[in-house]
């Protein structure tokens, strides 16, 4: 938080438009936490959308997106702006270890890099086929991401809308 603090004082010594690559506490924002996930379940139709007109590698990004707008949304929630994929990640992994969202640990695992373990990570995968040449991504995988993020998002929803995850 204090590198998107330093960034912002640094555009505005500059006189530019203040932006930052890190993480701002702000007031909690249930209108931005909606479009989060509205966004989320956009990106969900454009990956199946790809993976019907044979473009399964390029639906690997949108799978990852969608699962990342969620976690935006619940970031906009508890009142947090994110620039930054790893500080976003970090906060969702915090807010689950303090016990202020019910999130399954696996939500978080699919945005790390593997090490020894055998788990499948979309931010590897969404790597691989952006920046890589294959042109076909595994369908079993791909299957998998799609059923894990309609139930994200559905996780999501509730996160956003009950009243038991209130921010402090």
């Amino acid at each position: 938080m204090k590198k998107a603090k330093r960034e912002i004082e640094e555009c505005k010594n500059f006189w530019k438009k203040p932006k930052h690559r890190g993480l701002l506490r702000t007031k909690p924002d249930m209108k931005k936490a909606e479009e989060h996930v509205t966004k989320a379940e956009h990106d969900l139709r454009a990956t199946e959308y790809l993976v019907k007109g044979g473009f399964s590698d390029v639906s690997i990004g949108t799978i990852f997106y969608a699962m990342y707008q969620c976690f935006l949304a619940i970031s906009s929630k508890f009142g947090y702006e994110s620039s930054n994929q790893t500080c976003t990640i970090a906060l969702i992994e915090y807010l689950a270890e303090e016990g202020k969202i019910d999130l399954d640990e696996k939500y978080v695992q699919y945005f790390k890099y593997k090490d020894e373990e055998e788990r499948d990570s979309v931010i590897e995968m969404r790597e691989g086929y952006t920046y890589g040449t294959e042109t076909k991504a595994d369908k079993s995988k791909i299957d998998l991401f799609i059923m894990e993020c309609r139930e994200l998002i559905e996780i999501t929803r509730g996160i956003i809308f009950s009243s038991d995850n209130m921010p402090n």
